[in-house]
């Protein structure tokens, strides 16, 4: 695994082959969001989508906590700004979360211990978990007075009923990463400690894929929960024609006629 950051930094990242892992680093806080992070996710994000050598991206956090949430002592202060001003604040993690699900790439999230209010946001954002059995989702806004944002009702919406969701919300009550396993929300369960590597091995796997191919198959993923069924039948035809003319399509049957090893890597090389 090749190593390349700065322990002072609050976004550390790392490379596994053509795995980019971006992970949160401030574990004083149980990895509590803080402006920088915001915005080097989402510049690291953006920088993904468009290079070639990243097949695959996991989101996790240092220190055995994916992320608790918003900072609390500076979510105090901000009562003292305008109802304009905490707006723009609050729009550095709404751009996060859009920056996910704008990545081309897949997004998976590695979590281990606390997932709670904007962290559970975030992780729920990700195209995939892969989360540790005693791992803990709270939408813990609720706790503190507060409402939930980055996401959380409408990630949650896609696999409880309105009933379930009310609850989870109302009352901010803890969820085991094997209850949201149980739910549909999660891919893989792991046993504690072991949520990275699990989650690298999928990242692997994904990231040697098409990557034009699973572009649109996440964007058509991504929709099937909001479009009608007439809305995903055009996207589907729209993106089927375009990929039947690809590099990738005639590497991928030419593989499977010729009866070999397919190489999509290959037609990324300069």
């Amino acid at each position: 695994m090749t190593l390349d950051f700065n322990e002072s930094s609050p976004l550390l990242t790392r490379r596994d082959g053509a795995v980019l892992i971006l992970s949160n680093n401030n574990t004083g806080a149980r990895n509590a969001l803080t402006a920088g992070y915001y915005e080097a996710m989402t510049v690291a994000l953006r920088e993904a989508a468009t290079d070639p050598t990243v097949g695959a991206v996991v989101l996790t956090g240092e220190g055995g906590h994916f992320c608790s949430g918003g900072d609390l002592r500076r979510l105090a202060k901000s009562r003292e700004l305008t109802q304009a001003q905490r707006r723009v604040r609050l729009e550095g993690l709404h751009d996060l979360i859009r920056a996910v699900g704008d990545c081309p790439k897949p997004v998976i999230a590695a979590v281990e211990g606390a997932a709670a209010g904007a962290g559970l946001s975030l992780a729920m954002a990700c195209d995939m978990l892969v989360t540790a059995k005693n791992a803990v989702f709270s939408v813990a806004y609720v706790k503190v007075g507060l409402t939930p944002d980055g996401g959380a009702t409408a990630f949650l919406a896609e696999f409880v009923s309105r009933q379930v969701l009310t609850e989870l919300c109302l009352t901010g009550e803890r969820i085991s990463g094997e209850r949201m396993h149980a739910l549909g929300a999660v891919n893989r369960l792991t046993e504690p400690g072991d949520a990275l590597a699990q989650a690298l091995l999928l990242a692997r796997q994904l990231a040697t894929g098409p990557q034009q191919a699973m572009a649109s198959i996440k964007s058509l993923c991504r929709n099937a929960y909001f479009q009608t069924l007439e809305e995903q039948l055009e996207q589907e035809a729209h993106s089927m024609v375009l990929s039947q003319e690809s590099d990738e399509s005639q590497e991928g049957i030419g593989a499977f006629l010729e009866k070999r090893q397919v190489d999509f890597v290959k037609l990324r090389r300069p």
